[in-house]
């Protein structure tokens, strides 16, 4: 029997800061018609413009995914389209009260469990699939970027980061099956280091950025003044350095979290490529820009 697509079974909003805007944003989420796919809707801009979350319409992936159409705009859908991907939600349409979608706790989290929560319901449409059929390839050598897939009979994962540094020397994730998204992916927040925290600011990004909704690791001594300046910066008393090098007051829900959490991106940017894949993808050092091209050449194949 055919699998068949599905939308959420009501709306369902969500609110809070936008992570580079630092303003609080509204995405509320509504069931469509089979066969729409997930379309964001900016409602705070006159006549209410559409912007399809496909590959083509990725206009920026610096520090989040970003699709745009004709110069508007909106960024950091890849948490909640990652939690479309895992729910299997094919037709949704998001509006969205200004240029981000909320980062709320940095996790697919809060956006997976309400929607689990409001259900969702088959459409008299079948689902139709993006089928690999052989070895499909992305790289950049000078990275050592690489993003493979490989036929396979379901959808499959398997991430390995590197960075030069000893706390995230070389970590691995999986995901063998999507139903398990909710308990080992969904939770895990995005991350950066602490070095890079003064460059996005001054690159006019993450005015939304707090220890709330980030890891942030330290691979450097820090004096007790800079501990001091970012707690203000971050609005957070009593922040220190914990043994282990995080910036943070809460524990890591997984020892590879970061890993997980790049898993968690690419969930989410494979879902523009508009059909779930069958393909076992191997990413090495991936990122949303690696990601978003990836997708591109994928939906070259449905073409």
């Amino acid at each position: 029997m055919a699998e068949r697509q599905r939308t959420i079974a009501q709306k369902v909003s969500f609110s809070g800061k936008g992570l580079h805007t630092g303003k609080t944003v509204t995405a509320t989420v509504y069931p469509a018609e089979p066969n729409t796919g997930i379309n964001f809707k900016r409602i705070d801009i006159e006549g209410v413009p559409v912007i399809p979350a496909i590959a083509e319409n990725v206009v920026d992936t610096a520090r989040g995914t970003v699709i745009g159409v004709n110069g508007v705009v909106v960024s950091t859908i890849e948490h909640l389209m990652a939690s479309f991907h895992s729910l299997h939600v094919n037709n949704a349409v998001i509006e969205v009260d200004g240029p981000e979608v909320p980062i709320l706790n940095g996790s697919a989290k809060p956006f997976f469990d309400e929607i689990q929560k409001v259900g969702t319901v088959e459409q008299d449409a079948d689902v139709e699939y993006l089928e690999v059929k052989e070895k499909t390839t992305y790289v950049e050598p000078e990275r050592g970027v690489e993003i493979i897939a490989y036929p396979c009979d379901t959808f499959r994962l398997d991430v390995k980061i590197s960075y030069d540094s000893f706390m995230l020397r070389h970590q691995y994730a999986s995901l063998n099956d999507l139903k398990d998204f909710g308990t080992e992916i969904a939770c895990c927040k995005t991350f950066c280091f602490l070095r890079e925290i003064e460059m996005m600011l001054a690159a006019n990004l993450i005015k939304g950025g707090d220890l709330d909704n980030a890891l942030v690791f330290v691979d450097r001594p820090v004096s007790q003044e800079e501990v001091a300046r970012l707690a203000a910066l971050f609005n957070k008393t009593g922040l220190e350095v914990k043994k282990e090098g995080l910036l943070n007051n809460t524990p890591m829900s997984f020892e590879n979290e970061p890993a997980r959490h790049k898993l968690l991106d690419l969930i989410g940017d494979l879902w523009l490529v508009g059909k779930p894949i069958k393909a076992h993808v191997i990413a090495t050092i991936p990122g949303h820009k690696a990601n978003t091209e990836f997708a591109k050449i994928l939906r070259k194949q449905i073409k």
